[in-house]
Order: structure tokens, then sequence, then C-alpha cells
């Protein structure tokens, strides 16, 4: 079954808006809400970072059906992962079994501001991630955990109030060997649309197939989650200049490897040459929305979690939810 989610989007908006946009986007009839989780945004100039957690929290306490999650924390550096794991367990009590954990290696925009460390290396960056998941996976089933890791340690730690199960946890990729990684140890993979179709087809999805492979995990029960991104307006036009906000996606990702200030990421998207309608499905026609997503749906994503980049997000969804999820529905169940 096709699950569609929406995209709270916290770097453009304001703690208080984005709740209202979650709300709506369940009264709407989207199923689930992921949540960015930023120390800073990608754009200084309007940009926005409420903080993820106790967000997620009064999300938690103020719906009744959506699944809900990040995509995506970084448990390994400005927050140490007995932390994220106390703060999901709570969350999951506020809203038992609608709860998912998304992670990722991280940002150097959300961590060096944050923490002033030097940022580490992909292969510190995974072993860390890989290290937090261990810990927050014991300390969600566990009491009096005692754990000797190379980055983490904890002494006779409890979480008190666990959650009803082990929370699920979906890891984020990009490339082969954080695909690898995710099949191997995640209960689900994430990942964003909008990419070269063969890095999805001959990459990742292979990749993170061997992980699973190897981890001795079932398939049929590993969740593939999709970041769609999708500018669906009334008219082309509108559609278009919707994407300018979010030009920093389309940067290469050298172009802004290891860049964190907003500022200077909002000078390098504010270029003549980038285009950030490139990143998204751009059209004022729903079944056209359709088309492009469909090849996602046929590749094996099965949750889908779409971002509008507008500034009209209660339009966005208004329009959306009626054009376009019962077509999806309609074509893949």
């Amino acid at each position: 079954m096709l699950e569609i989610g929406y995209k709270a989007s916290a770097e453009q908006f304001s703690a208080a808006e984005l709740l209202a946009y979650a709300q709506l986007a369940e009264q709407a009839g989207f199923e689930s809400v992921a949540v960015s989780d930023h120390f800073q945004p990608f754009r200084h100039t309007g940009g926005h970072a409420p903080a993820a957690l106790p967000w997620l929290g009064a999300l938690a306490a103020t719906t009744s059906r959506v699944r809900i999650g990040t995509s995506v924390s970084t448990p390994t550096m400005r927050f140490h992962p007995s932390v994220v794991a106390q703060a999901f367990a709570t969350i999951a009590n506020l809203a038992p079994g609608r709860i998912f954990l998304g992670v990722g290696t991280g940002e150097s925009v959300n961590e060096v501001p944050a923490t002033a460390m030097a940022w580490p290396g992909f292969s510190e960056r995974l072993g860390r991630l890989e290290e937090a998941v261990e810990l927050m996976r014991r300390l969600w089933t566990e009491e009096r955990v005692t754990f000797e890791g190379r980055w983490y340690r904890t002494a006779r730690a409890t979480i008190y109030d666990r959650p009803p199960q082990p929370l699920p946890v979906l890891v984020a990729a990009a490339g082969p060997r954080a695909a690898r990684f995710a099949g191997r140890i995640g209960d689900g993979f994430i990942t964003t649309s909008g990419k070269p179709a063969e890095l999805y087809s001959e990459t990742l999805l292979p990749a993170v197939a061997e992980g699973i492979a190897k981890a001795g995990r079932d398939p049929e029960r590993y969740e593939r989650l999709l970041e769609v991104k999708v500018s669906y307006a009334a008219d082309m036009a509108t559609a278009i200049a919707d994407c300018r906000y979010w030009a920093p996606l389309a940067l290469p990702a050298k172009a802004k490897q290891g860049v964190d200030d907003p500022l200077e990421l909002e000078r390098l998207a504010d270029a003549d040459d980038v285009h950030p309608e490139s990143r998204f499905i751009v059209s004022a026609d729903p079944d056209e929305v359709v088309e492009r997503i469909a090849p996602y749906v046929e590749l094996g994503f099965h949750h889908l979690v779409v971002h509008g980049p507008g500034a009209d997000q209660a339009g966005f969804i208004r329009r959306f939810a009626p054009d376009v999820i019962p077509r999806l529905r309609a074509r893949f169940g």
C-alpha cells in the first residue's frame, strides 16, 4: 500500500505556522508528517529553524492518525544519542505506534555552528551514526545500560518511560556507501527525488538491497521513503516561482560541501546559473504530477513524503490532497 505524507519544512516556517500546516495535512488526508531537523536553515534571509524535538511532541499531542518523524535528525554531534533516545521515547508515548526516527550523517550547517567542532570526514560520521543507533536501540529495550563505544559512553543509563515497542529507525543516504549502511542497520531508507533516474535504479536501491541481504533482514518489511519535491500550483508561472526559496537544493554537492554559514549558502544559491525548479516536479496538471511520481513508486518507494516549496502551504495542501492523492491511490492503491 502507498503511504503519502507531508514534508514539514522547518527551514521555511515558524513553529506555530508549521504545526498548523501539519495539522491541516492530517485533516486533508495525508498519512504521515516528516519534519526536517535543522539548527540553521539553508537560507539566512527569511529562514527559520524551530527545534524538531519539542515540535514533534506538540504534533504528537494534537494529531490522532498521521505517522510522524524526522527526515532527518543527526543523533551524533549537537545531540548525544541518549538524549535523542529519551526524547523519541517520550514522543512515542504521546502517540503510540505512530513514530519513526529518520537519521543521517549530518550537514555542517547544522552541526558546526552549534558545537564549534571540526567537521568530521564521512567515515567518522558514518561510524558515529552506527554507534548511535546501536545505543538508542539498547536504551529503548534495556535498563541500566552501560555502553563503552568509540564515540559514546553511558553509565547505568535507563530511560524510565520507554516506547511501547522499539521505534523504526530510517537511515538517509545519497550515495552507495551510505545506502549499503542504511540497508544493513536501518529499518528503512530515506532519500530525495529530483536526481538522475539511474542513481536510484542502478546505485542506491541495489546498494540498499545489498545491505539488507548482508544483515539477513526481510526486504518485504523494509521501508523505502522518498521525499518527493513537487511544486504544484494553479499555473506554471507560480509553480516555478515557488521553487526560488529552495535554490540551495540545486547547488552541486561539491559547491556546498562543508559550507556551514546560511549567508554563504544563500549567496551561492542566488547566482544566475542556479535553477531550483530543476530539483522539483513543477506542474499545474495533476495527471502530469502522477506520471512523474509513478517511476519512483515502480522502483519500490511506497512511502512518499511530498515537499511543496511555496510560501502558501495551506493552499498547496488543499490543492494537492484532492487533486493528486486520489489519482495516486487509483493507480497504485
